[in-house]
């Protein structure tokens, strides 16, 4: 049982800024109640007034997902102001740029604790109420690094793998017992948000996301299409697709292709000098937005919008239409 997004309780892990700060825009337009969740209660302050304004309810809870007691704070918060969970959306991740040598084992500990502890945290405080409704979708978002591991990201890559293989193995557990319970995974290119000015960098500079850039508007866009519309797997961008599929076809020749000319190494490289902040152990001062720094090079993803965000009739129908009308156009100049 999916609700209409006007009647859905949705707890929104990741808030505070990027696609999860977007996604709550997006929300609100449809007029959902969102519960907000985030270290900076600042920034989640200024999204539940931009939520109501337009159109939903919000409400704050500034929760680290790193901490077990805190997510289960955050989800018995939704429950006993709302009365349920409809949809619960993993959307939390930090990062450190370096080689693997280069990277501490502490930065290893936290980037699992966020990226991937995070979404069990999430996934075990969100279950128990699901379950005993018989029905609700937990949204994990992953990346393409999900499926294909970039230098320089090692313990970002490690966190996004293992997201996909718990996100997995619980649908399948989900569909197996028939708990009405969906379970999505959202895996995103490089996308336009502050991530990158606020992840931590050994590189000597800050980093910078490989081409090509999506909108977080995009990948905002495919989770509320989940959240109403809950499907297996969403790729956005053009981007995420290509390279899921290159690494099916052939890993070492990705490989090989990434190497070539270090250009794999360069694109991570800002040519900025790192000014040392991020937001590992704490938030940001700021309240950043929904965009980064890369305006200019990024595009929203029709692919997603065709492809991904139809169903599954309209993905077969929309490749023959355009065959079909291919078709039509080469018999007319015979």
């Amino acid at each position: 049982m999916v609700k209409e997004l006007s009647e859905q309780v949705v707890v929104l892990v990741g808030a505070s800024s990027g696609i999860g700060r977007e996604t709550a825009r997006q929300l609100g337009e449809k007029g959902a109640t969102v519960v907000l969740a985030a270290r900076n209660g600042d920034a989640l302050r200024e999204v539940a007034d931009e939520v109501r304004e337009l159109g939903g309810q919000a409400h704050v809870v500034v929760t680290d997902v790193a901490e077990w007691g805190q997510v289960q704070n955050l989800a018995s918060e939704a429950v006993e102001r709302f009365g349920r969970i409809d949809t619960w959306i993993n959307d939390a991740a930090i990062a450190v740029y370096a080689t693997v040598e280069g990277t501490s084992v502490t930065e290893f500990d936290r980037v699992m604790d966020v990226n991937y502890m995070g979404q069990v945290h999430g996934i075990k405080a969100a279950l128990p109420v699901m379950l005993a409704q018989g029905y609700g979708t937990i949204i994990n978002v992953g990346s393409v690094e999900s499926y294909r591991a970039l230098p320089y990201h090692g313990a970002y890559t490690a966190s996004k793998h293992a997201v996909k293989g718990l996100t997995d193995a619980l649908r399948l557990e989900m569909e197996h017992e028939k708990t009405g319970v969906e379970v999505v995974g959202i895996f995103p290119a490089s996308v336009n948000t502050p991530f990158f000015s606020h992840a931590r960098s050994r590189l000597g500079t800050k980093p910078a996301p490989p081409q090509p850039v999506y909108t977080p508007e995009s990948v905002a866009a495919a989770i509320v299409s989940a959240a109403a519309r809950p499907q297996r797997d969403v790729y956005v961008g053009g981007g995420s697709k290509l390279m899921r599929t290159l690494e099916f076809l052939s890993p070492r020749l990705t490989d090989r292709f990434m190497r070539t000319g270090g250009m794999m190494f360069r694109a991570q490289k800002s040519g900025r000098p790192d000014d040392g902040r991020d937001n590992f152990y704490e938030p940001m001062r700021d309240t950043a937005g929904v965009h980064g720094e890369y305006e200019a090079k990024s595009r929203p993803s029709v692919y997603t919008r065709v492809f991904e965000m139809t169903p599954r009739w309209a993905r077969v129908a929309v490749p023959a239409l355009i065959a079909g009308a291919a078709g039509l156009m080469f018999l007319r100049r015979q």
